[in-house]
């Protein structure tokens, strides 16, 4: 957790940089580490070990690295798990259809509760290369989408609370349908 940099931190708001493929030893070991975050936070007995927050994603620039890598461990609503540890990870292409989470959308980097939901592509196609140098294609819906969208937004210093409409936070997003957590 004492890794992890906080709202107003510099590096949240860079754009980061692609990682040369293929990766460096380094580079392994600190997209290995941002996997192994999110799957550890998950655990009781070891986030309360260690003090750890849960999570189910973790970007390079929430450590204070500006470089394009991303860990996901997160369920969808049929308990299919999608662990992905990716270098360079893109959005090549998504639903014009929208959807939001209900109960608003959280982050390590931010301690404080920002309310208001934050709308997101009901479906996206990303494509990433993992830790053993392969390039990996994934289709994405509901939480899963949702949650490798908001870490790729952390590769383009974007933060979820920027999508959160001022005025009335709670407004339904255009062409978008709620999804329940």
């Amino acid at each position: 957790m004492n890794d992890i940099i906080q709202d107003g931190h510099p590096t949240l708001r860079e754009v980061a940089k692609e990682v040369p493929l293929p990766a460096s030893e380094e580079d392994k070991k600190i997209l290995h580490s941002l996997l192994e975050y999110v799957k550890n936070s998950q655990d009781p007995e070891i986030a309360a070990k260690y003090g750890l927050r849960s999570g189910i994603g973790l970007a390079a620039p929430q450590i204070n690295v500006s470089k394009r890598m991303i860990g996901v461990h997160v369920t969808d609503e049929k308990g299919k798990l999608y662990s992905y540890a990716l270098f360079n990870p893109k959005i090549i292409s998504h639903s014009v259809e929208k959807t939001y989470l209900t109960g608003g959308e959280g982050c390590l980097s931010v301690d404080q509760d920002i309310p208001g939901f934050v709308p997101r592509y009901a479906r996206i196609t990303v494509k990433g290369t993992t830790l053993e140098g392969e390039e990996v294609k994934i289709r994405l819906k509901g939480l899963p989408a949702v949650v490798f969208q908001h870490e790729i937004d952390h590769l383009d210093g974007i933060m979820f609370y920027d999508y959160i409409n001022k005025e009335n936070p709670f407004q339904e997003p255009e062409n978008a349908f709620p999804y329940e957590r």
